[in-house]
């Protein structure tokens, strides 16, 4: 089934609601699930006449929803059954071999069905990552790391220990998260709700970014906020850093509160890009 087709049948089948056929909504959605594992099929991918530089492909949420409405509730147990699990029988792990190319470091790891993970990528334990992800190559996903569902990972990306990169299933969103080539998140970080982070951009340890998040611009004097129908967007070589702003009227001026924001402080330079350099002896 070409992506064409495939796409046609989602959203026949998703906009038929609960009155779908159950086996072709199953098959529909292994369909999806395949090509999703393989790359053929993304949740979002390049587009230079966007204004974030991607298109989302929406029906491909749409089509993920359909796995999880008409699957049954399975025993998905590990270790003939001494480590007890229960899913959705239509949403298994993603089986993967040697000729894959990627490394998952042994300590309770999981990578579902349908994500796709290129050559070069390295998965620390315990990391997650969901269906319609995409990673790709060299990419470091690091211990207690979460990609979410539908999340675009691109090259050489660093997401360093505890890193939160949302889904689009739940809560709800339009638009995956995008980080893109050779950017390091820092540990704790969040990036949430569709947020777009441009190439080489460095976002340190506990930065917190949202669809609604302003982030001040210090260098280029600015805040950059979301546009209508656009995502955030962190821009080419940012770094950005947690900070705060103090609340400027009412009971939180006057209790002399601040909010958390991010801000960025600099823009890339040889030094930052020396200290987030990724270690090419572990590979």
């Amino acid at each position: 089934m070409t992506p064409a087709v495939l796409a046609d049948t989602v959203d026949r089948l998703a906009a038929a609601g609960g009155d779908a056929p159950r086996d072709e909504a199953r098959a529909a959605f292994t369909a999806l699930r395949a090509a999703l594992s393989e790359g053929t099929v993304r949740a979002a991918e390049p587009d230079s006449a966007s204004p974030s530089g991607w298109k989302v492909n929406a029906w491909v949420k749409r089509g993920i929803l359909l796995g999880f409405r008409f699957g049954a509730i399975a025993d998905a147990s590990a270790d003939h059954g001494r480590w007890p699990f229960i899913d959705k029988d239509t949403l298994p792990l993603k089986k993967v071999d040697v000729s894959a190319g990627i490394r998952i470091v042994p300590g309770g790891s999981s990578i579902r069905d349908g994500a796709f993970l290129a050559r070069g990528v390295i998965c620390m334990p315990p990391m997650y990552v969901n269906i319609g992800a995409y990673v790709d190559e060299e990419t470091l996903v690091d211990s207690h790391a979460l990609v979410g569902s539908c999340a675009q990972i691109g090259k050489r990306v660093h997401l360093s220990a505890a890193a939160q990169i949302g889904g689009v299933l739940e809560p709800v969103g339009a638009l995956p998260v995008i980080v893109e080539d050779d950017v390091l998140v820092g540990g704790n970080c969040g990036v949430y709700e569709g947020t777009v982070v441009k190439r080489r951009a460095v976002l340190a340890a506990g930065a917190v970014l949202t669809g609604s998040t302003p982030i001040f611009d210090i260098p280029n004097n600015r805040v950059i906020e979301p546009s209508a129908g656009q995502p955030l967007i962190v821009p080419e070589g940012a770094v950005v850093v947690p900070g705060t702003r103090p609340i400027s009227a009412g009971p939180g001026r006057d209790w002399g509160l601040a909010l958390a924001t991010p801000v960025i402080v600099k823009y890339r330079d040889e030094r930052t890009s020396a200290r987030t350099a990724l270690e090419q002896w572990i590979r």
